[in-house]
């Protein structure tokens, strides 16, 4: 198996990315958007991500083939230590510890950021499915990741109806006064 490699995503890798997304929209439950977004919405997206969480792609001999980034869990101010993350790998490289090393690498960035909960929001089958299975779940599972809660038939996407669950892990000690949060361009300028 060749060697994975990892860089910071750039607005550049926009038109990579998309394709490797493209499919989880197109032929999956693993995302509840149900249109791919176009190449300049896409782009936004990272810039926007860029600007205080890390973006970050794997490369498999010079070929981009999976991608993770972070981003608020919700906007208020209190939930500053909270991020939400999302990974996608491409369809054909799946189970080849792709996801895994990029998690590893985007938890190891986020803990130096500051940043103490991991959240992720996981769309979960009710029973056979011929979109989704409860693989997301176990990956997540096997990376420490514990169940906090489900929502039953909240996603409706290929006429029927799907539960989401999120799931979460903590990067550190919950210490009063909170850590400061570094952005991730900061980050990147400090060389770590």
């Amino acid at each position: 198996m060749a060697k994975l490699k990892l860089r910071p995503a750039t607005v550049g890798d926009a038109e990579r990315l998309l394709e490797i997304y493209a499919p989880y929209v197109e032929k999956t439950a693993i995302t509840f958007e149900d249109e791919v977004p176009s190449i300049g919405e896409f782009q936004a997206r990272i810039k926007q991500t860029l600007k205080t969480y890390p973006y970050l792609v794997a490369l498999k001999d010079g070929q981009i083939v999976g991608y993770a980034y972070a981003g608020p869990f919700k906007e208020r101010a209190a939930y500053a230590h909270s991020v939400e993350l999302s990974i996608y790998v491409d369809l054909g490289q799946r189970h080849q510890h792709i996801g895994g090393f990029l998690y590893e690498a985007i938890e190891n960035v986020l803990k130096k950021q500051g940043f103490l909960n991991l959240n992720a929001c996981i769309a979960a089958p009710i029973g056979e499915d011929p979109y989704l299975d409860d693989n997301s779940l176990r990956f997540h599972e096997h990376l420490g990741y514990q169940l906090v809660g489900r929502f039953h038939q909240c996603g409706y996407k290929f006429d029927r109806w799907y539960d989401m669950v999120w799931m979460e892990k903590m990067l550190g000690e919950h210490t009063v006064p909170a850590p400061a949060i570094i952005p991730y361009p900061e980050l990147q300028e400090n060389g770590l």
